[in-house]
Parts: structure tokens; sequence; C-alpha cells
């Protein structure tokens, strides 16, 4: 793959000292291709959970950028992740999405792999190889590495990269724990996936965008909150104690902090049927620690897994302005049918094609998208400098660095800092060296 820029014009595409991110990193093919191969076929990749995959033979089917994969378990408990291509011309090897298999055979000339990906099936292997065809060497294409973090399954093609707990680090695990100590979950069956035309990391910032909602779900609040409350608590939006945690290698978990002695995030549990009580467990607050039991923002694990409530959401890129949205439900099976009922339904009316936020969001960052294109504009940056030179990095023992304040953009502007090193790092030692660092006044 031919690189258009210099690593040392891709760090300059953000400037952290004005808080400006260049449009081109949005629209640009060569840019896109570039993420393909210096983000997502070298970090940590969600694939499943394994509530998904119980048994031998069960498969998922994901993507790692634009390549295909299957996550499967094998007879011995294992889930080796594969690349879901056929060695001999390239086809898919499975074409269901999930489901339960003993072997993976290619429809076009019947090539066949076992759950490891070995390759154990060539039709007319006497007679037209003539016994030629060195098998061992032509298994499905394998990850570098696979593992998991309480019953979250993650896989990188880059045997070099570090280990998962690592990679995570303290506001990672704290991330998923959000999600993960809710109880014994189990994925509701189907993902839910579905089309916005616009570059996946305008879905991503988003994330911790406490800024827009006064405005862009304005007709949502009203729909599903007391007459006027929208109007009357807008101010107090803005300047509401925030919490901004910034990680190594592009994690942040950031938004409104949660008061110790009120835990329960109402948004959540209004919109979307989370459970709370998890928050009250002895074995949450042991596991969170004091500000990881304030942080009620929104996490999201590098480069495109977001948590929210009871759900985890993919941003899955599909070339530079087009991205799948994937949203996955995990329920605490210890909950009645009827609760059960409860937090699915609330999933379902608060993000994904069926609610009330993502279509308010969707519409945005396609007409973001669109905005990236002009060659006029294309010579602007974008602003995301919202409170920055005011926000200072807290460090103490029992925390991870974070920053708090109002509504602000250090959680935007420390991911695409971070989106820059990688982009830029020819190696993990220079992805570890160049890293940005979070102290000081951000």
């Amino acid at each position: 793959m031919t690189i258009a820029y210099r690593n040392e014009e891709m760090l300059g595409m953000v400037n952290a000292e004005d808080g400006t991110v260049d449009r081109r990193i949005f629209a640009e093919q060569d840019i896109y291709e570039r993420e393909l191969e210096q983000i997502f076929a070298r970090a940590w990749n969600f694939m499943c959970h394994d509530s998904q995959i119980p048994n031998p033979g069960d498969f998922f089917m994901s993507f790692i950028g634009e390549d295909r994969v299957i996550c499967v378990r094998d007879n011995d408990g294992n889930p080796p992740l594969r690349v879901n291509t056929c060695r001999h011309r390239g086809n898919a090897i499975c074409r269901a999405e999930e489901g339960h298999a003993t072997s993976f055979m290619c429809t076009y000339h019947g090539w066949t792999y076992d759950l490891k990906g070995d390759l154990v099936g060539v039709p007319g292997f006497k007679e037209v190889y003539h016994e030629e065809l060195y098998r061992d060497n032509w298994g499905l294409i394998k990850a570098g590495r696979v593992d998991s973090f309480k019953g979250f399954i993650f896989a990188t093609m880059d045997p070099q990269a570090p280990d998962l707990d690592e990679y995570l680090g303290e506001v990672g695990r704290m991330g998923l724990n959000m999600l993960a100590l809710h109880g014994d979950n189990k994925a509701v069956g189907g993902i839910l996936k579905y089309n916005i035309p616009c570059n996946w990391k305008f879905a991503t910032d988003n994330v911790w965008d406490f800024y827009h909602g006064i405005t862009t779900h304005a007709s949502a609040y009203i729909a599903t909150t007391p007459p006027d409350s929208h109007i009357r608590n807008s101010k107090g939006r803005y300047v509401a104690r925030n919490l901004s945690f910034l990680a190594p290698y592009g994690h942040v978990m950031a938004g409104p902090a949660q008061s110790l002695e009120r835990n329960a995030n109402e948004s959540s549990a209004r919109n979307r049927g989370a459970n709370s009580e998890w928050r009250e467990k002895p074995e949450t607050k042991a596991e969170l620690g004091r500000m990881g039991m304030q942080a009620g923002g929104h996490p999201h694990i590098f480069p495109n897994m977001w948590i929210t409530g009871n759900q985890v959401i993919l941003r899955l890129p599909k070339g530079p302005r087009n991205t799948e949205h994937w949203f996955f439900t995990l329920l605490d099976d210890a909950l009645t049918a009827e609760e059960k009922d409860g937090q699915r339904n609330g999933a379902l009316h608060g993000f994904g094609p069926a609610g009330f936020w993502e279509q308010d969001d969707g519409e945005n960052w396609g007409e973001s998208t669109s905005g990236m294109r002009g060659v006029i504009s294309s010579r602007y940056p974008l602003n995301y400098g919202m409170n920055i030179g005011r926000g200072e990095v807290i460090e103490e023992e029992d925390a991870p660095p974070y920053v708090e304040s109002g509504v602000a953009e250090h959680a935007q502007l420390w991911y695409y800092r971070n989106w820059a090193n990688w982009m830029a790092a020819d190696s993990w030692d220079a992805l570890h060296s160049n890293q940005p660092v979070a102290t000081g006044v951000v």
C-alpha cells in the first residue's frame, strides 16, 4: 500500500496546542487505508462475548477493519480467531453470521478446515495435487493473539502487540467493568446492525460529547422527560461536574460524574432500561474504586468499542464515508423474565435503529462527513478546543489520570492525539515512546 503522508504529517493533523483537527482525516481514502493497517491490524479488537460461543463448534463472525474474521470455540474450549477467506481462491469459508459447525468448507472448490483453522480436506488431493500439497502450510490465516477480559473476547492480528491486560490498562478495564459487573451476563440473541454514511471517527467522538444533547436531542428529551424539564435543566448540563479519564493507547471514559451517595445512572435506567443495582454491590465498589464509582460517563476502548448501559456498540469502518454500527445487548442471567424484557426493550428504544438517540446523531454524523469533501472546506480544521488550557490533569495513587470540569472536549482531543500517534508509529516501540502524556494542564 502506498502511504501518501509522512509520519510527521500525520502527527501534524492533530494540534494539541490550539485544539484543532485536520478535516482530511475524515474523508481521504489514503488516510482510511492507513487506518486499516496502522490501527485495526495492530490494535486489540473486540470480537464477541463468551456467552455467544459457549460450546465447541459455536462461532461468531465479525470484522477487524475490513477483514472478515470468525471467532469459534474449538474442541479444547479455546476461541481461536481465523480470517474468513479460503487459502485457495479467497472465497468466504463461512457465510452465516453466527451458528454452530463441526468444520468449515469453501463452497467454491471444497477445501475444508477444522475448528482450529487447519486444512483437513482437499478434493482431488491424490488425483490432481499428487499428494504434494503440504496442507500444514495452507490453514486459515490466524490472529496474532486472542484473549479475553471477564467474558469479552478480543483479538489482535499483530503477534507483537502487548498483552490484553496491559493494552486495556486501568481505564480500559474500568470501562469493561461498567458492564461486566452487572452480573452473570448473557448476550441477547441477534445483533442490531445498520449503516450510516459517516466516517467511523465521528460516531466515536460523539461518545463523550455532552455538548450536543441540548440541541440534537431536544425532541427526544421532550418525549422522554417531564414537560419543560429539558429547557429548565439545559444551562445546568453545561456546568455539571464531568470527569474525563485519559489513558494510554487512546482509551477514554468521560461524561457526567456520579454522586457517591446516589449511584444509579438515571439516564441509562430511564432511556435504556439498564440495571443500576449492580453499583450498590460490595464487589462493584471494591473493583471500581473511589473514582471509578464516580465515573458516570461513557467508556470507550480504542479503537471502536463503546460501552453504554447494558450494551456494547462497535463502529465498523466501511470506507472513509460509511460506517456499520453493531449493537450487542447483554443481560444478567439472574434477572427475572419480566426484568429481562424491560431491559431488552429499553435497549431497543435507546440506541440503535429503533432508538430515540442514534437516529438524531446519525443524521448529524452523515452531514458532518459530507462537509469534509469540499476542496475549500478541507483547508480549514475542525475545532476541538473546548476548555483547552483549563483542564488540570489530577493524578492520584488510587485512580487513573483524570480531568474534572464542566462539559469539555478533553476526551475527544485526547482520542485524536492518540489516533495520530497510532497513524505515525512504525512499531510498537515507537507507539510507546511517542505516547501522549496525560499530565499538567490540557
